[in-house]
């Protein structure tokens, strides 16, 4: 059974930094794409970062320029680097894996940011 662990979450203060890592367990076929997701309380879900089959990142606004994907395929693990953290980058991020025909969500690590 595949399974996203999220990890790497913590609380750090306003213009700190955290890497995030995203570790895939289990065999899987094949991925199109893993990505970045964030849910702040009381918002809805709302879409980070991407990283695709060939390595094409792409960026929400919101995080442009402070957060960088990457991804281990030795390791099977994606990172999500945040610099600059915010006040407002306050949420539980979630890992997200689209494959052929399935897609699949971690469980989230929480981000707290504080002043």
């Amino acid at each position: 059974q595949v399974q996203l662990v999220e990890s790497g979450g913590g609380l750090v203060q306003a213009g700190g930094s955290l890497r995030l890592s995203c570790a895939v367990s289990g065999f899987i076929a094949s991925i199109n794409s893993m990505g970045w997701y964030r849910q702040a309380p009381g918002k809805q879900r709302e879409w980070i970062a991407g990283i695709g089959i060939v390595g094409t990142n792409t960026y929400a606004d919101s995080g442009k320029g402070r957060f960088t994907i990457s991804r281990d395929n030795a390791k099977n693990t994606v990172y999500l680097q945040m610099n600059s953290l915010k006040l407002e980058d306050t949420a539980v991020y979630y890992c997200k894996l689209d494959g052929v025909g399935m897609s699949l969500w971690g469980k989230g690590t929480l981000v707290n940011v504080s002043s």
